[in-house]
């Protein structure tokens, strides 16, 4: 029995959808149960493997579309500048280099042929170990090959004028290609041995017919349907005889465009929930959303499918830390720095605030397209001293040395960053919006849910939030019972509670 785990792809700054499944990776773990996560997003300028072992997912249960038709592992970055000095005779040839430092610890070597005419661009991934991860062949100031390394050189890109690239080599761990992959615009045909795929789809297909998925199999769909890739129908069609099932991760329609006789289910899931009689289970994260889409689905598509909830991650322990041990009037947020979290609301929000609360003091956590948008804003208020952005960091540590946790978020499927912060029993503050806040707020017991209408003005949006930043830090007392609240809405989403629901899960549908 193998459950399988189908993504698409995987960054430094990933969403919550790859950070839930690195939850339920441990909860799997936990219960013994194997387990596989697929990406099929082509991902080159870093080693997957560096990005899913930065979420915590074990090598070997990693599968990459890319790689899976190679003998090539998914393991860590090794191979050294001495190998590939070693695999080029560079001791034969007329060779002169240079080193280039970067701010992020990397180094590029440059290597001159003047015999040949070739400049050969070699990337230091790791200093101390020496090992690389990429090297690029310049002719006549022409890029005209990429190769990129693990513990040995996995694929090699060809390119033409303007950088474009024509066609990719993928090789097996004897050097051996194992498959050609060649692209023409937005045409795609992948030459294996004895086999032609004519798309991604296609190869996409062969993949899941040589997993051989049996009776006692499940597979789980986070995410499908990708860049040149429509992968959600083949699972639709292929999964027989395993189980097939969906994890609803965000609001799964929208109301503004929903009445008595129609819904607009968001599109991401528009194809499950029209196929609900093909599907044996959805899973959401929280009870309140699954009322919700079981009483749609009955409505709208005459549909009764399993729904269960299952938070999609869960707390190994609590992190204890009494309140009056920690900073004072400090609040922490942390997600994606993306448009639809408001941060910029937060900021305003706080600067606001410290007309009445002088030491408050905001830290941003996450990564994202908003990041310079951010820091000018603060830069504009004057706040540099009291916000600060921090990066992607392992908060695991660090959320309960703070005095409040904040978020203008109008719309969660869960929250991990929530469930996080009640576990390290921090005060709340957020909008009464589905389904995050609904589920780790309650009111005036561990912070406080704001009102909201999504046609007020910035400015009232603004003004709720920095009412309420000042209520919490006006009264200490109240603010540590909201602690000790927190604490007791985090115990049912420790670790064994998690891995329980899943255990029965697993055990209804597989029988």
């Amino acid at each position: 029995m193998t459950v399988y785990n189908v993504n698409l792809g995987i960054g430094w700054a990933s969403s919550g959808v790859e950070y839930a499944q690195a939850y339920r990776s441990k909860v799997f773990s936990r219960m013994q149960i194997p387990a596989r996560f697929i990406f099929s997003d082509l991902i080159l300028a870093d080693n997957i493997e560096e990005l899913t072992h930065n979420l915590g997912f074990k090598d070997q249960d990693i599968i990459w579309l890319y790689n899976f038709f190679t003998d090539v592992k998914i393991a860590p970055t090794t191979y050294t500048l001495d190998e590939f000095k070693h695999a080029q005779h560079f001791e034969k040839r007329n060779v002169k280099s240079s080193v280039q430092s970067f701010a992020d610890g990397k180094q590029v070597v440059h290597y001159w042929l003047p015999d040949e005419n070739l400049k050969i661009n070699v990337r230091i991934y790791n200093l101390k170990t020496q090992a690389i991860d990429y090297a690029e062949y310049v002719v006549d100031s022409q890029m005209v090959r990429r190769e990129f390394y693990s513990y040995i050189r996995y694929v090699t890109e060809y390119l033409s004028a303007g950088n474009h690239v024509y066609a990719r080599d993928f090789y097996n761990e004897d050097g051996s290609i194992a498959y050609h992959q060649f692209i023409n615009g937005n045409e795609e045909i992948f030459e294996l041995k004895d086999q032609i795929f004519y798309s991604k789809t296609e190869l996409y297909a062969e993949m899941i017919r040589r997993l051989h998925l049996t009776k006692t199999d499940l597979v789980i769909l986070d995410r499908e349907d990708g860049k040149g890739l429509v992968s959600g129908q083949l699972w639709y069609q292929m999964h027989v005889p395993a189980k097939l099932g969906v994890v609803v991760h965000a609001e799964h329609y929208d109301k503004h465009y929903t009445n008595q006789d129609n819904i607009l289910w968001n599109n991401y899931y528009e194809y499950q929930f029209t196929h609900a009689d093909q599907t044996d289970y959805f899973i959401v994260s929280t009870p309140a959303q699954k009322q919700v889409l079981k009483t749609q689905l009955a409505s709208y598509q005459h549909q009764a499918p399993k729904v269960v909830a299952i938070p999609v991650g869960s707390l190994s322990k609590l992190m204890m830390m009494p309140y009056a041990k920690r900073q004072r009037h400090s609040l922490i947020t942390a997600s994606r720095l993306a448009s639809e979290k408001h941060v910029d609301w937060l900021v305003k929000a706080v600067a606001e605030a410290k007309k009445s609360i002088p030491d408050v003091t905001l830290d941003i956590y996450g990564q994202g397209v908003q990041q310079k948008k951010l820091q000018k804003l603060i830069d504009s208020l004057k706040a540099q001293d009291c916000i600060k952005l921090k990066g992607q960091q392992d908060l695991a540590t660090i959320y309960q040395h703070y005095a409040g946790y904040i978020a203008a978020s109008t719309s969660e499927g869960f929250g991990l960053s929530l469930m996080e912060a009640v576990g390290s029993g921090l005060p709340m503050i957020g909008f009464d919006v589905p389904y995050g806040n609904q589920t780790f707020i309650e009111p005036d017991q561990n912070g406080y849910r704001l009102p909201y209408q999504s046609d007020w003005s910035e400015e009232r949006k603004v003004h709720e939030l920095a009412d309420a930043i000042v209520k919490l830090f006006s009264d200490d007392q109240k603010a540590a019972s909201f602690s000790q609240k927190s604490y007791e809405l985090a115990k049912p989403y420790l670790d064994e509670k998690i891995a329980q629901k899943w255990q029965a899960l697993v055990n209804e549908v597989t029988k």
